[in-house]
């Protein structure tokens, strides 16, 4: 029975034709070579930036270089809180996503790179992907002080996984990019597909995010005994979930009604750094020193 598991095709042609805002694309982008004729759609022709010079995208490339000001920031910011729960864990989620916006410039961005440097940008930027939502579902587990968080156990766990995460993932991004090895060859072909990479792209980061939530929501409602905090994770989702229907919906509409000026790309890079900016608002708010544990005489803090 068909299927349409580990299929791009329709993705790609929906966020930017031959240059898509989704980086995974990239990886396919040698298929054009091999008698594909594009992932066709509308076409991102981003803004005049002087004479017959355009550059795509160039509203996620300024999103992206304030989202890591921010985030740098956000690390400054954290650091003050020295009681918090989960101060060093949460700093390297924002290290994770500093990364992430870095390589977001140069895979989705309209700069004029050679084909096998954007394949290299886009295998770390997803990588990058895949390693952070894992911190941040670590994150979600320190709350419940298995081990002393911030200690070198704590950190080095968190840290050794989520390195083992990026390599392996960065690995077979890289493979399928460049054909190494040849195992991943097949998915070099109309209509773009890799089960492998359907799976670590799309769907292990929305498994980590989702539990992530849950385990936040059980430390809030169930430990806390208290709803305001719910309210900044409720946003942060919802804030991620907007982001991701105008990359996925939105885009192609967008796109053709701007005439390849902008595409959904533009506001998923703005909503997803607003969601990141709530998970920190909403990690900042349990970590107050003004929240009673039930029962016990001691703070989450």
């Amino acid at each position: 029975m068909p299927t349409q598991y580990g299929n791009f095709h329709d993705f790609c042609r929906d966020t930017g034709s031959l240059r898509s805002t989704l980086p995974v694309c990239n990886l396919f982008s040698e298929s054009q070579s091999r008698g594909g004729n594009g992932f066709g759609g509308c076409d991102l022709v981003g803004f005049s930036v002087g004479g017959s010079r355009r550059l795509a995208n160039l509203g996620s490339i300024i999103i992206d270089g304030i989202a890591i000001a921010l985030s740098l920031f956000l690390i400054w910011r954290s650091n003050r809180k020295r009681a918090a729960v989960g101060r060093r864990e949460m700093q390297l989620f924002l290290l994770g996503f500093i990364i992430i916006s870095f390589c977001e410039i140069f895979t989705i961005g309209g700069f004029t790179l050679d084909g096998a440097v954007r394949r290299g940008f886009s295998a770390v930027h997803i990588a990058a992907i895949v390693a952070t939502t894992w911190i941040l579902l670590m994150n979600g587990a320190v709350g419940y002080q298995f081990l002393d968080d911030g200690t070198f156990a704590s950190l080095a766990l968190i840290f050794g996984s989520a390195v083992i995460l990026f390599v392996g993932t960065g690995y077979i991004a890289l493979d399928t990019g460049f054909s190494w090895t040849g195992y991943w060859d097949d998915t070099l072909i109309a209509p773009n597909r890799s089960y492998s990479l359907y799976t670590l792209y799309q769907l292990v980061p929305l498994v980590f995010l989702s539990i992530f939530f849950i385990l936040e929501a059980v430390i809030v409602v169930r430990v806390l005994g208290e709803i305001r905090p719910m309210f900044y994770l409720v946003a942060a989702m919802l804030l991620f979930a907007i982001g991701q229907i105008f990359q996925y919906v939105i885009s192609v509409h967008l796109c053709n009604a701007t005439n390849g000026a902008i595409n959904g790309g533009l506001f998923e890079s703005l909503f997803t750094l607003l969601a990141v900016v709530m998970i920190w608002v909403f990690w900042s708010s349990i970590t107050e020193d003004d929240w009673p544990l039930p029962s016990t005489e001691t703070t989450y803090t």
